[in-house]
């Protein structure tokens, strides 16, 4: 502890005493070369012409080491840079010296130089130099070693990321990190040494966790697969190994990144499928100098859709959404964007037909991504008046402004829950889909409908996953509905980026639906985020089942079982096949709708009326399974 607490009075060494210190070594080099030339004798040394040769290089070295200030760097921080500024130094130090030995040669014995002895210098001085920064370096590192725990580090990744991530580690000040090795799933890489540390293959490294503790393992590589992720994750799970992930290129300052940015991997990245690839140059020559309007833009999909939107350069995006405080953030968020598109805020609901008259009447826009609803399956079954209002009447509005005001296209953005309804939440959505299927179909209407369908999104406002992280992060327990309980999950900008590739290549009419991937068991999910967090599920923190909520299911499906797909160019994206309607008797139920909102016993009313327009609507743990069988079918097919 002694030896430690020296170093950190030290702490950085001021700049003026490692010039001192470099000039004190090279003056020594440049003795010992001379003394190796004279055959390690001082017999016959002419003191004066070493003394003058001495100073001279001192001069010398002064102005070459104050150009290319090689003492501005931190000894202990010594790099590649350092060195190379150290190397053309010396270099061009012994090149001077070398022309003083050309022109002294016509004035006697002035100075005692040589070309041997300039050789011998330029080495002895690039190895000395180098040599105590290492040292002190080494020091240093041991110093803050010696009385910390070791941590035994993994690199999943044999290349350029995991060469950064081993120079992180290196540099990391607050652990003792021993790094054991690379692994890598390229089998040519594997019996190889990569920058002094060995490459295994992960069956290899199975082998060695038998043998050697190891503590964490950082996934360096930018081109791994979620499924192969996951079968890493889940390894090392079982093994007690904590996993941490390099952070994204684009998040590394100014081309590096420090420990601190290491994060241990999260349950959204092992939820992630791979890349998906869009066709950007068609979005681009639609979208490219149009007026757009985005609903609920403050919202997950809408603020999203919004960024997704901006390096197109649309003319202007107008942000439309309820929420103040959201869309205030939002305004703040793009003041600063680099793309110079003109973003508008718009606070207004759209429920209020004249608030939606006069933006449309102001903005006339080309494209309309209608984002704005209401979501929360269990908040609707109590409040079925808002979800019709919101879902249903909301749309009809900005889809009747829409084929007033010649809007080229309306992107309805929909949900898996629209499929085989159990919730008003569902039911809504459904209802708002046949609406604008039934505007496309006029003859007369220059909108296209185009509807998209997709299941739960990572990270969004409410998001099963959030609410598990703030229940680990108290203590437990974790709530989950149902031990079978299944979810659909797709990450935000991937769901975004799918909604304007559909909305591109859309013709009218059609109801898009994404490839969402295997459905996950939400109670599984739940163990695997305790076991991320380094707990034991039902150990450190429980889980308990609180039974199916008012309206939901236990899984949720994507089409009708009447239904089918065709494919489209994008491998993702699929065209349901659905009934037709007709959008005259569409209207009478909707007209009705607006009749109810003011009623004393609206709730029941609206939802019998949607179980009568959707039959396919049958309530789930809800108080209005008591409708399902007494409803009258409407005949809404063509």
């Amino acid at each position: 502890m002694h030896m430690q607490n020296i170093l950190k009075k030290i702490s950085i060494v001021p700049r003026w005493i490692i010039f001192f210190l470099d000039l004190g070594v090279t003056k020594v080099c440049l003795f010992f070369a001379i003394l190796i030339k004279l055959n390690l004798t001082v017999t016959g040394m002419n003191w004066e012409s070493l003394i003058n040769t001495i100073l001279l290089m001192g001069i010398i070295n002064t102005l070459v080491f104050t150009s290319l200030r090689t003492f501005s760097g931190i000894v202990r921080f010594t790099g590649f840079q350092d060195a190379t500024r150290i190397a053309v130094s010396v270099l061009l130090s012994s090149g001077i010296l070398f022309f003083v030995h050309l022109i002294s040669q016509n004035y006697g014995d002035k100075f005692i130089l040589t070309p041997v002895i300039i050789i011998i210098y330029a080495t002895f001085s690039f190895l000395a130099l180098i040599s105590y920064r290492v040292l002190v370096k080494v020091v240093f590192a041991y110093s803050r070693n010696y009385s910390m725990k070791k941590k035994y580090v993994v690199i999943f990744g044999a290349a350029e990321a995991g060469i950064a991530t081993k120079r992180v580690l290196e540099h990391d000040t607050q652990n003792s990190i021993q790094l054991v090795s690379f692994i890598d799933d390229n089998k040519k890489k594997a019996k190889k040494i990569l920058d002094g540390i060995p490459i295994i293959s992960f069956e290899e490294f199975g082998k060695l966790i038998k043998s050697q503790p190891i503590d964490e393992l950082v996934i360096a590589t930018f081109t791994i697969s979620t499924k192969r992720k996951n079968q890493i994750v889940d390894f090392c799970l079982d093994h007690d190994i904590k996993v941490l992930n390099v952070p994204p290129y684009g998040q590394w300052t100014e081309g590096k990144f420090n420990t601190n940015q290491l994060r241990s991997i999260k349950i959204e990245d092992l939820l992630e499928r791979d890349a998906i690839y869009i066709n950007n140059q068609q979005i681009k020559s639609q979208v490219k100098g149009k007026r757009i309007l985005v609903t609920g833009a403050a919202g997950s999909i809408g603020s999203e859709i919004v960024r997704q939107l901006l390096p197109y350069h649309p003319e202007l995006v107008v942000l439309c959404d309820q929420a103040e405080s959201p869309l205030h953030a939002m305004e703040l968020e793009l003041q600063n964007n680099k793309y110079h598109v003109n973003c508008i805020p718009y606070l207004a609901d759209i429920t209020s037909e004249l608030r939606m008259h006069d933006l449309f009447e102001q903005f006339k826009p080309h494209y309309v991504y209608h984002a704005a609803a209401y979501k929360h399956v269990p908040m609707m079954e109590l409040c079925p008046a808002e979800a019709i209002k919101n879902n249903i009447i909301g749309t009809r509005i900005m889809a009747d402004l829409a084929t007033k005001f010649l809007v080229e296209r309306f992107v309805m953005v929909s949900t898996d829950k629209a499929v085989n309804p159990t919730n008003v939440m569902g039911a809504s959505k459904r209802a708002a889909e046949m609406y604008v299927q039934g505007l496309s179909s006029l003859p007369t209407n220059h909108t296209k409908f185009i509807t998209t369908r997709f299941g739960n999104v990572l990270g969004s406002n409410g998001s099963v996953i959030l609410r598990f992280k703030e229940q680990i992060e108290n203590g437990g327990p974790v709530t989950v509905t149902h031990p079978n309980i299944t979810r659909y999950f797709m990450t935000i900008p991937e769901a975004c980026q799918l909604v304007l590739e559909a909305g591109s290549m859309g013709n009218g009419g059609e109801i898009f639906v994404f490839d969402m991937g295997e459905a996950v068991t939400i109670s599984d999910l739940a163990k695997k985020m305790i076991r991320l967090y380094g707990l034991i599920p039902n150990i450190d923190i429980a889980i308990s089942y609180t039974g199916l909520r008012p309206g939901e299911k236990l899984y949720e499906e994507l089409l009708n079982d009447g239904e089918n797909v065709q494919p489209t160019y994008h491998e993702k994206i699929m065209i349901a096949k659905v009934r037709s309607v007709e959008l005259a008797m569409i209207e009478l139920v909707f007209n009705d709708f607006h009749k109810m909102i003011n009623s004393s016993d609206q709730n029941m009313q609206m939802v019998a009326k949607m179980k009568e327009l959707i039959p396919e609507f049958l309530s789930q743990n809800s108080v209005y399974e008591k409708l399902d069988g007494d409803t009258k079918v409407i005949s809404i097919a063509k």
